[in-house]
């Protein structure tokens, strides 16, 4: 891959600069345990994955709502009905999840030759708190609230696309998740970068499993950004 072809990097947030399952279990594996609901990290993260995208590949409703769904849904399986605060605390978990521990260096690092870009599936306030968090300033932040769809839903690429303003050769898109990034953009003709950050470990987490060719796969950002060339971040 000749990284010089880019002027954009597009990142995925949750999965591939925030370690979205980590996030995620801390937060629901007490709430499903204070029902008595029993699940090991991988199937809870595997019942996570379809439910939540059920709920997004129906009306659009803003991602806070989407928890909401998702923590009700669990319990008409399981047999509980969450409460009140127990909702409201899952809708809010989101600007608490950690970043993986290369991710601020390795997106500085890259800053400094290109334009950074995020295209993920949250609200804008929601990514707001994860960004001050993270503490690094994005070029351009394109979100499911602004497009009203959720990826892999085509139209948040194509708004995107649009918004950037550049030719889609110039632009690498670099993602965790087959299923809702590799896969549409490679469909749609954008480069690709697979940050396997599941590597070693069984099935495909809280994304439903998919089948996609990137033009690259690396186990986290700090390798992208050697690939790069831009050192050791």
């Amino acid at each position: 891959m000749d990284f010089t072809t880019y002027d954009v990097m597009m990142f995925d947030c949750y999965g591939t600069i925030i370690d979205w399952e980590t996030g995620l279990t801390q937060f629901l594996e007490p709430i499903l345990r204070r029902y008595g609901v029993k699940l090991n990290r991988e199937e809870m993260l595997a019942h996570y994955g379809r439910l939540e995208t059920r709920v997004e590949a129906g009306p659009f409703t803003r991602y806070t709502h989407v928890l909401r769904q998702v923590l009700a849904a669990f319990g008409r399986e399981f047999g509980f009905a969450p409460r009140a605060a127990d909702l409201a605390t899952f809708a809010r978990c989101v600007g608490k999840w950690p970043p993986f521990p290369d991710s601020r260096s390795a997106l500085l690092a890259l800053q400094t030759r290109y334009r950074l870009a995020i295209l993920s599936n949250v609200d804008d306030d929601l990514f707001a708190q994860t960004a001050a968090g993270l503490g690094v300033t994005f070029d351009h932040v394109f979100t499911a609230q602004q497009v009203r769809a959720y990826k892999p839903d085509r139209r948040t690429f194509h708004y995107a696309l649009q918004q950037l303003r550049i030719p889609p050769d110039r632009i690498l898109h670099v993602a965790q998740s087959l299923f809702h990034d590799i896969a549409p953009a490679c469909e749609l003709g954008l480069a690709t970068v697979w940050i396997n950050r599941r590597q070693g470990q069984p099935g495909s987490g809280a994304t439903p499993p998919a089948q996609a060719r990137p033009d690259l796969e690396l186990p986290d950002l700090q390798s992208l950004a050697r690939a790069a060339g831009i050192g050791n971040p």
